[in-house]
This record gives structure tokens, sequence and C-alpha cells, in this order.
């Protein structure tokens, strides 16, 4: 609670200094709209920056290609400006207003998600649409909190929490789950996700630990893991967090013992990982370029072409955070479209009205807390054998999925 107090201060005094925010006006029949693109270049979030920022110019790509944004008065063309946030509320919120500055008529971006929610406090005053582009905190779609036209694509921790209690329940049949969490927002909203999603069902938590952001050594951990025996160890550990659960786990042998399940995998993340370490490991990912085998052999195609036309881009496969950035942009647009103006007022009320979108993963439709439903929220994937890898980005087999209402929080919990 200390934290959170001193957190919202820190916004709200940051916040002050954009009281006298005023933005460009635009002529009435805009012949060009632009576009910021805010992410951590700098710091320890920098090689998911780079593939966000891929994702976001193949989403602006693909529209210049076909003459631009299609609007009542005509084609307009689309320009970006990229910014470096560092992952810092101070200077994020400094970029931001640079943007704003240069007469940006949109934002997307950010992975840190305190910042993403700094931004959002200020797009209440500055008033012009932003599509957050990381894994929000849960207090972001309370009610009142978002912005009239602050749209968060990737849903919340608690979103990842729950879906990764329906792979630990419902894919990989576990009764007994040890979990391992990361002692912030990103780790305690996804264990109170995980733990809803069991609750009433006969599954039981029978071990838990949590560790700070950083953390390197795990093996006193993973010795209480080997020794409790449950069915399956869950842990919300992300980017070399992640790499080191795993190889100290290999280490102790305790993938012969129990599945592993780790809570949100990219390539960015599996490409640092030796691939002996991740066989036979499970992960959920917002997004996986290869869905050879999965049921929907007609999202197996769709996702295969996309896939395609990326790699011809940028010479790898998209990756889950790039392909979130490229779905922000993409609904950013379609709306914009929609509405038939730049006004942020009439793009909030496109979407609303017309709440359905496509992404490079299926349709998906915004609810009314501006939180999307997803058929495929994510994909639950299984690491190859060294021997069975075909390429430098092939890391996993998709085995399965969630999606829909079942892993989002109610409205009715978020005060609707």
């Amino acid at each position: 609670m200390k934290k959170n107090l001193i957190f919202l201060v820190t916004v709200c005094l940051i916040v002050s200094l954009f009281s006298n925010i005023s933005l460009a006006s635009s002529s009435e029949n805009p012949e060009v709209f632009k576009l910021g693109v805010l992410l951590p270049f700098t710091g320890v979030f920098s090689a998911v920056a780079e593939t966000q920022k891929e994702g976001a110019l193949q989403a602006v790509k693909e529209f210049n290609d076909k003459g631009g944004l299609s609007m009542p008065w005509g084609k307009v063309n689309i320009e970006t400006i990229v910014k470096d946030d560092e992952a810092t509320i101070e200077v994020g919120l400094r970029r931001y207003k640079y943007m704003l500055d240069e007469g940006v008529d949109a934002v997307v971006g950010q992975t840190w998600s305190p910042l993403a929610m700094a931004i959002n406090e200020v797009c209440k005053k500055s008033s012009i649409p932003y599509f957050s582009t990381c894994v929000n905190a849960y207090q972001t779609f309370e009610k009142g909190v978002l912005a009239e036209c602050s749209f968060p694509v990737a849903g919340s921790s608690k979103s990842v929490g729950l879906a990764a209690g329906n792979t630990a329940l419902n894919v990989l049949g576990a009764k007994t789950i040890y979990f391992l969490g990361r002692s912030d927002s990103w780790g305690d909203g996804i264990y109170d996700g995980f733990v809803e999603f069991i609750e009433g069902t006969d599954a039981k938590i029978i071990g838990y630990d949590r560790v700070p952001k950083g953390t390197q050594n795990y093996v006193s951990i993973l010795q209480k893991v080997k020794a409790a025996k449950p069915d399956i160890f869950v842990f919300a550990q992300f980017a070399s967090d992640c790499a080191a659960v795993l190889k100290q786990a290999g280490e102790l042998g305790l993938k012969e013992e129990t599945i592993l399940l780790n809570t949100w995998m990219t390539n960015a993340v599996a490409v640092g990982i030796p691939q002996d370490v991740l066989e036979g490991v499970y992960s959920n990912a917002y997004f996986y370029w290869d869905l050879t085998g999965f049921p929907d052999k007609k999202l197996v195609q769709s996702v295969s072409a996309f896939s395609k036309r990326y790699e011809e881009v940028w010479g790898a496969p998209p990756d889950a955070y790039g392909v979130i950035a490229y779905d922000g942009v993409m609904a950013l647009f379609k709306a914009i479209e929609k509405a038939g103006s730049f006004e942020p007022k009439a793009i909030s009320e496109a979407i609303m009205f017309h709440p359905t979108f496509e992404t490079a993963k299926g349709s998906a439709y915004w609810r009314k807390d501006h939180q999307p439903v997803f058929q495929y929220y994510c994909f639950v994937l299984k690491g190859k054998a060294p021997e069975d890898k075909k390429g430098k980005w092939d890391f996993f087999d998709a085995v399965g999925s969630s999606g829909g209402e079942e892993v989002l929080p109610t409205l009715k919990s978020l005060g609707y």
C-alpha cells in the first residue's frame, strides 16, 4: 500500500508539470498523420523494445503501402516519431511531451507498466489516443482510471495469471502446484489471477515463494520445489530471470521430476536460453510465429502468411511483443478510419460502437473497460528437442491456448 501511495504521489507531481500542455491544432483535412512510438531502447527492456518498434513500423508500412489512412477527404500518409523512454517515469513523460510539441496525433508504446499508467494520467489532459503495448497492472482497468482514448492492447498481469491457471489445470492436468512469483505488481498480479482461476477446483498450491526482479540464484527455492514434489512448478520470472530459473532447474534435474510452466514467454527471451534447457518446458505467449499442428487451420494459415511477410521486412519472424505493438497500431488505424476523424473522442466512440477488430492472431473485441477480449489471448508452447529445431527461431510447438472472458477479470470486480 505504501509503495502504491508513493507511486501515485510521484505521478501526480510529474503530471502537474503538464498542466499547461497545448496541443498543436491540426488542419481540418490533414495530409499527414503523425504517430509517436515511445519505447525503452535503453536499459533492461531494450531487446524487447526493438521488437516492439519493428511491430509498430510493420503496421505503418502495411497502411502506407496501400496509400495511407482512408479518410473522408482522401488518403493520408503516416509518419512516425520514435523516442526512447528509458523505462523511467521522468524520462518517459518528458519524451512524451516532446512528441506532443512535435505535433503527434497519437502515441503507442511502453514495455514497463508503471510508465504506461503515468502516461495514461497525462492523456487525461493531453487528450490524444494512447495504445499501450505492455501487460498493464490490474488496477489500470478499474472504472475511471483509463483516459477516454486509452486502450491497452495486452490486458493485465492478472490475465496472464488466469491464463496460466487454465494451462496448468485444463491443458496440463495439474493437481498440486508450486508457484514462484515476483515481488512487484507484475508477479503479484499473475499470482492473484492464478489463485482466482483454481479457486473452487480440486487443484491446490502446496508451495509459494516470491522474489525480487533481478534475482539470479534460485537453487534454494528449486530444492524446496524438488522436496515438495508438485505436479507442476509455475514461475512468473521474465527475461534474464526466466533464463536463470530454467538453467538452474536443468542443473538440478527438476524437469525430470515435475512439469515446468513459465507464465509469459517471447522469442527475445527464448533466443538466450539453450534449446536443451527449453526442451519439454511449457510457456504461455501472446503470440507465436509458427502454429503448425494447432487445431485452428485457418489461423495457422493466416499466422504463417503474416510471419512470412514480416520476416521478409525484418529478417526474423515476429516476436510476441512485436505483435502486441503491431496489433495496437492496427487497431488504432482501423478505428481512425471508422471514425473518419483524428479527434480522440470520435476515435473512442468508433471503437466502442464497433468493438470488434482483427489482430495477427485472429479476432478480438473491446470491452467497456477498454480491455480486449481475444479468441486466443495466449498460446501454450512446449519447448522442442534440440534435434527437432529447424532454424534459429524454431523454439516451440503450439499445444494449446487460452482466451475469451474467462482469462479476464470480471467487469464487476473492476467497478462496472
